[in-house]
């Protein structure tokens, strides 16, 4: 006898089966089970009903006013009967609940940050941010005090010092400058909302909703607070606070300072030329065709005589960036730096002063900003972990 399905063996019983038609709501009633879903999954995370009060959680304030809004509702009970496992349109009224008679509408909205809408209906909010924003927004701003800050209070002090030392710097976090989720690791120093960020703690991979790795954070901030927070959320964070700072790593020496200090062996200069060449192809893209050499001697003295030079394609050429090494080995670094823009290599041949094609050497089509940013990548140790991606014509993780 083949298988059959629970319905199907109780039709060869004679048994008629009813089928539950599912029911359909409405718009408006779609919108007030949303809201409510909501209140439950803060009860449901932090044990207890939303409560009012200006020391509150924004959302927990949206979310109790948005409950008072629903109890007053003759047919929210009803309607929400079946996921009210709290009881908290049935059971006890919050202890010191507000008049939401004496609320003016659009003043509550434009502080809690939603737009009005202009329409008369205020059992029904609308314009509320989605999930994920709110989840965004409560992982950055959930904050508590920190119990063991004592211990990490000396690293702030220190950090100070090191800044004012200019031992340690400061970068500004662009958000097309390659910078990636993964470039966040413990141990590492930012600057967020005016504070410090100490990044004590990284968890375990996770896998997020868009498919994407990431990982939960322990962050300790200069105040004394700290969040338990995602690695995409202190990265979006930074994105947004105009101000927020990437502390580097101290500095071996003045890699790349103006002047050196005492002590400090000078090893030499990267430099960045431009052609003068008539060449129809470089004068096109004269612009992004750049010559990155490490010389240790004088840069002037190395480009003299250009144009009989077919390295210099024959022409004279333009300095448009120096920058001094100290305490390096700048043929290593030169090598280094030729790596990460190997893919934008000039792929040139020309003719010498008598006639033979040659290919000059260490020319690359690449502007010169990326260049700087190879170069501050240098400075705080991170440049091993990029290459230069000449279809974004950007420097990405390697």
């Amino acid at each position: 006898m083949p298988d059959l399905s629970d319905d199907e063996l109780l039709a060869e019983l004679g048994v008629e089966v009813e089928q539950k038609k599912a029911r359909t709501y409405t718009p408006r009633e779609e919108r007030i089970i949303a809201g409510f879903e909501d209140i439950v999954r803060f009860v449901d995370e932090h044990g207890r009903a939303p409560q009012h009060g200006e020391d509150r959680d924004i959302f927990e304030r949206l979310y109790a006013v948005r409950l008072d809004r629903l109890r007053e509702l003759d047919d929210a009970a009803e309607l929400l009967a079946g996921i009210d496992k709290h009881g908290l349109l049935t059971g006890v009224q919050p202890d010191s609940p507000i008049s939401t008679a004496d609320i003016d509408d659009d003043d509550l909205l434009a502080e809690l940050g939603i737009e009005p809408t202009g329409e008369d209906d205020i059992r029904v909010l609308r314009h509320v941010p989605t999930a994920e924003e709110r989840r965004a927004a409560e992982e950055v701003a959930n904050r508590e005090k920190c119990g063991d800050f004592e211990k990490c209070k000396p690293l702030f002090a220190q950090i100070e010092r090191e800044l004012e030392s200019g031992s340690r710097s400061t970068r500004p976090f662009v958000k097309d400058a390659g910078f990636l989720k993964a470039d966040i690791t413990q141990g590492q120093f930012f600057i967020l909302g005016g504070q410090i960020a100490y990044v004590a703690e990284v968890g375990e991979t996770i896998k997020a909703p868009n498919g994407e790795l990431d990982a939960r954070l322990r962050v300790i901030y200069s105040n004394g607070t700290e969040s338990n927070i995602l690695r995409r959320s202190l990265q979006r964070a930074l994105y947004k606070d105009e101000a927020g700072r990437r502390i580097s790593e101290i500095e071996a020496g003045p890699l790349f300072a103006a002047e050196s200090e005492d002590g400090d062996l000078e090893s030499g200069t990267i430099y960045v030329l431009r052609s003068k060449t008539n060449h129809p192809m470089v004068a096109e893209h004269r612009e992004l065709v750049h010559k990155i050499g490490v010389t240790g001697g004088s840069v002037e003295t190395r480009i003299s005589g250009a144009e009989k030079s077919a390295t210099y394609m024959l022409a004279g050429v333009e300095v448009v960036a120096t920058y001094k090494l100290f305490n390096i080995n700048r043929v290593q670094l030169e090598g280094l730096i030729h790596k990460v823009f190997a893919g934008a290599a000039l792929d040139l041949t020309i003719q010498d002063r008598f006639g033979n094609p040659v290919k000059p050497r260490e020319w690359f089509l690449v502007p010169l900003e990326a260049i700087n940013e190879a170069v501050e990548r240098i400075r705080d140790g991170s440049i091993t972990n990029f290459r230069y991606d000449p279809q974004q014509a950007r420097l990405v993780s390697a």
